[in-house]
């Protein structure tokens, strides 16, 4: 096993496009080829976690926030990422994070905060804009229906909760083979026409390279002829934060203890209660505060999330409750994604969820 499958497990369903601009994720320390012994999967990457990793002999380490964000010019262990990443490159410990791509897609963080809360119904709350493509191909009609299966199964055609979505016309191709080709169909020098299927179907962008090797292996012609465009839909499996609803509607100060028990929160800061009953649920892992106006556009009667300023909670304006139950409370759950995503793909593998709390904040 080598710390490359590990990331491509978890990069299948986040992958590192969906990362924000100012994000780090992906491999920090160590190398591809290295060969692992084990994974210790954490939230955040301190000195006690490499130490954990040391004393267990696990020599990967998994987290949600990358221990490095800006260039680091000097490793002179003045400060805590300093010492954290000379004490992994002295053992050879591997550093992986993934971050604001997991944010940004289903199974990702706010949709296993979704979990605990138990939301059905659940959307994206700010889908994202500019991430997919369509393709167009033309094919003998004959062949469609394979063609079809291999691109559906490289990822297109997925929309919403619907997969192995494609619009499928026929028509008449012309085409002549020159000297130098070997035809499918049709004779060298010779004008040919040619019973064909266009499809259109769409995918993700990230996946674009894999959606054109399936249709180069599954189509008969040696000239594959394809369009794709870009498109301005937004993508509704992916993006930042998550709606849901509760099952039957809950008493408000009785949804607030049950939020701060299920996510063990010290203290839960919110905003004055406009709601009696909370039944519609805008939530986001981390600092959400950005995304309050998409909440109340949607009309959610809470948005939970962390690291509102004190100036930010005026914002709900009454048209919300806002719940700050802090960054660490709302991201704690990560480890078993994490955790889901490799024993899944690799059972006999040994993987262990830090005993390290990492939250910086106490409470009285």
């Amino acid at each position: 096993m080598k710390v490359k499958d590990i990331i491509a497990a978890i990069e299948d369903i986040a992958p590192l496009s969906y990362q924000e601009s100012y994000d780090n994720a992906g491999l920090i320390v160590g190398s591809f080829d290295w060969e692992l012994t084990g994974a210790l999967i954490c939230l955040d990457v301190v000195e006690e976690v490499v130490e954990e990793a040391i004393e267990k002999g696990l020599n990967l380490i998994i987290s949600h926030h990358p221990v490095v964000f800006k260039g680091l010019k000097r490793f002179n262990g003045n400060n805590y990422v300093e010492r954290t990443v000379m004490l992994a490159i002295q053992n050879n410990i591997a550093i992986y994070s993934a971050h604001t791509n997991l944010d940004s897609v289903k199974g990702g963080v706010s949709d296993k905060m979704c979990d605990v809360l138990g939301l059905k119904n659940r959307k994206i709350l700010d889908p994202l804009s500019e991430d997919l493509k369509k393709l167009v191909t033309y094919v003998p009609s004959d062949k469609a229906e394979d063609l079809r299966k291999s691109l559906f199964e490289a990822g297109a055609g997925h929309i919403g909760n619907y997969d192995s979505c494609s619009f499928n016309s026929s028509g008449e191709g012309t085409f002549r083979a020159n000297e130098n080709a070997t035809p499918y169909v049709g004779k060298t020098g010779e004008l040919h026409y040619e019973a064909e299927t266009r499809i259109e179907t769409i995918f993700p962008k990230h996946l674009q390279a894999k959606v054109i090797n399936a249709l180069h292996r599954a189509h008969p012609y040696e000239e594959v002829a394809y369009d794709i465009y870009s498109l301005d839909n937004k993508n509704p499996q992916v993006g930042l934060g998550m709606i849901g609803e509760l099952e039957t509607p809950m008493d408000t100060l009785t949804f607030l203890k049950k939020l701060k028990d299920v996510f063990h929160c010290g203290v839960i800061r919110y905003t004055p209660i406009v709601r009696d009953k909370i039944k519609t649920v805008a939530l986001c892992g981390g600092s959400g505060s950005f995304l309050l106006r998409k909440a109340k556009a949607a009309k959610a009667d809470i948005y939970i999330t962390g690291d509102f300023k004190y100036h930010e909670f005026f914002d709900a304006e009454g048209k919300l409750i806002i719940a700050d139950i802090g960054h660490y409370e709302s991201e704690q759950f990560t480890r078993e994604i994490f955790y889901e995503i490799v024993t899944k793909k690799f059972p006999n593998f040994a993987v262990r969820i830090s005993e390290i709390n990492s939250n910086p904040i106490n409470y009285l």
